[in-house]
């Protein structure tokens, strides 16, 4: 039980991880002149709420059949 409670908790942050990763490269992207900042800091937490979203059902899975 205690084993799955931790793969839960380090999916979580893996998952925070590769959504903050990505919202940074899109912060990056954005940052050319003609973008208002409304639309790269909106744009970039859009990307982060959804890249944690697609990641966490992925990573969960990824890490328990890698520690079996």
């Amino acid at each position: 039980m205690a084993r799955n409670r931790n793969i839960v908790r380090l999916a979580g942050l893996l998952g925070l991880g590769i959504a903050g990763g990505a919202a940074l490269l899109f912060s990056a992207a954005a940052s050319a002149p003609g973008y208002a900042g409304v639309a790269r800091y909106g744009g970039a937490a859009w990307v982060f709420i959804l890249a944690w979203i697609i990641t966490m059902p992925m990573v969960g899975p990824w890490l328990r059949s890698r520690g079996s």
